[in-house]
């Protein structure tokens, strides 16, 4: 039997799972990442820990599975995307890494977008540009750490960055890369225009190689395996920006499905033969099947709001739980059940950690009255998550020529029926789930099952090892009632967005 290791690194969790060549989950492993937050907007990871967290979840798998190393034809990883993690010219971290959540750049898309850079760009790449892309922390870097800018070596993206460690070869994967706004998107090369633009023009030499989601790029060094349990000559294929990874394990690998990932970032997309070359969505990037561009709307206001309300307002909830050994997240869902979708609760806007509409919105409760319980919170957590999703979605559906069949849900949520079911309401759209739990780890062990010749395609490796559980259809009875929350939740949005910059302004007075 041959055997698949899938490795994710998200923005809260180290995860690793081994699946049969079926998908079949045999064993998972996951450690909690540290961040790291010196100033308010900056999120950063300590590289060498990083490293240290993937080989301590490879060699828990491992050794939990009982599974000998020889049988595990390969490995595959993804990662977030956007963010920075540099390697520098005197072999080690230039810095800690920059997590995708992390938002110090936000003035530098502004700035480009003024100064009409941003046009320019999105003539050559197809995409906006984003406060957490590589561009835009590459630049705060220059300004602001030159002596760090001039020591790198290599320019990687999170998983890029893990592999190099696992074969010291240094490649830049091609799906991670494309969303980065260093390429061509139709040339599928990296352009000197792009960073000429960006006034980035002299670390072209630190783009590592590019390479295929499912080319094997390299093997296990002794060194590596030392660490990590894995035999040294165990293939490594090019793995995957956390979102190609995410939708082939929910099995979107055709046009008519949109996948939804519900984790630390709202992540909406679907494939399609050509971008959307119109200025309407936030990304084009290129997708793991190589006839497809991946059409995005995204940003970093999704469950990781859910987790900041279980840790700073419920914690004797997580403790009592633990105590029973129980779940929280089955307390939560049924505070949420609790509470009627037609009975009015505080508008929630997820922008805890950053935000879509404003870069410097901030989390919010608006409506709040004395009645209202830390059920009724959660519950308009729930629906604000959820709100947030159709905000991106709108977006997505103005450019379908054809209507999307179903959404995959993956990520948090997908675990949730009450916010699955939510999720079909607020979006007036079927809404499928697979029974993977870890459905990045999942897709790069697709990935890694074609790379060694398991099957011949992605399409048959995603027909054998992916499985829909099950499907929640919109519920008629409340689609009046979301929609009248949804325009107050876009009303609100509208009536703050006066606000932030002020507020911002008095943030940094205050910590100066």
């Amino acid at each position: 039997m041959h055997y698949f290791i899938g490795l994710d690194n998200g923005g809260t969790t180290t995860k690793a799972a081994l699946f049969d060549s079926f998908g079949k989950e045999i064993c998972k492993s996951l450690v909690a990442t540290e961040s790291i937050t010196p100033f308010p907007g900056f999120v950063e990871r300590d590289m060498e820990e990083m490293w240290d967290a993937n080989c301590t979840v490879v060699k828990n798998v491992i050794r939990d599975s009982g599974i000998d190393p020889k049988d595990v034809a390969g490995i595959g990883i993804c990662g977030h995307g956007k963010g920075l993690y540099l390697w520098g010219k005197d072999n080690k971290p230039v810095r800690n890494g920059i997590i995708s959540t992390d938002n110090r750049a936000y003035i530098y898309p502004k700035q480009w977008k003024e100064d009409g850079t941003e046009e320019k760009v999105f003539a050559i790449s197809a995409q906006h540009i984003m406060i957490c892309q590589p561009v835009s922390i590459l630049a705060w870097i220059r300004d602001n750490e030159p002596e760090n800018y001039k020591n790198i070596e290599w320019v990687f993206e999170c998983k890029d960055y893990v592999r190099f460690r696992l074969t010291g070869e240094a490649r830049g994967e091609m799906t991670d890369y494309s969303g980065a706004n260093f390429m061509n998107l139709y040339t599928r090369s990296y352009d000197p225009e792009l960073l000429k633009l960006f006034g980035l023009s002299e670390i072209e030499h630190a783009l590592p190689p590019l390479c295929l989601a499912t080319e094997i790029c390299g093997k296990v060094t002794e060194e590596a395996a030392a660490k990590c349990g894995l035999l040294p000559g165990t293939p490594v294929i090019g793995g995957m920006f956390d979102i190609n990874a995410c939708a082939l394990a929910a099995g979107v690998t055709e046009p008519d499905k949109i996948c939804m990932i519900a984790g630390t970032w709202s992540i909406n997309e679907y494939v399609r033969k050509e971008p959307v070359t119109d200025g309407s969505v936030l990304m084009n990037s290129l997708f793991c099947l190589p006839e497809y561009y991946l059409i995005e709307e995204s940003s970093p206001t999704s469950a990781g709001n859910n987790e900041w309300f279980i840790q700073e307002l419920l914690p004797e909830c997580v403790a009592e739980a633990k105590a029973k050994g129980e779940s929280i997240y089955n307390t939560l869902n049924e505070w949420v059940s609790s509470i009627s979708p037609k009975e009015f609760v505080p508008v929630f806007l997820p922008f805890v950690m950053a935000s879509n509409v404003h870069p410097n919105a901030k989390g919010s409760f608006v409506g709040i009255s004395l009645n209202h319980t830390r059920h009724h919170l959660l519950r308009s957590v729930y629906e604000g998550i959820a709100f947030c999703h159709r905000y991106h979605l709108e977006k997505l559906l103005s450019n379908r020529t054809e209507p999307a069949s179903c959404i995959r849900l993956a990520g948090g949520a997908a675990r949730s029926e009450v916010w699955s079911q939510m999720f079909a309401d607020v979006m007036n759209l079927p809404v499928e789930t697979v029974e993977a739990n870890e459905t990045g780890a999942l897709g790069c062990a697709i990935g890694a099952a074609v790379a060694t010749g398991e099957y011949a395609t992605l399409r048959d490796a995603v027909k054998n090892m992916t499985t829909v559980s099950r499907r929640y259809e919109p519920n008629p009875e409340f689609r009046e009632i979301y929609d009248k929350k949804y325009a107050l939740y876009i009303k609100t949005i509208n009536s703050l967005d006066g606000l932030w910059d002020d507020m911002q302004a008095l943030i940094e007075e205050s910590e100066a």
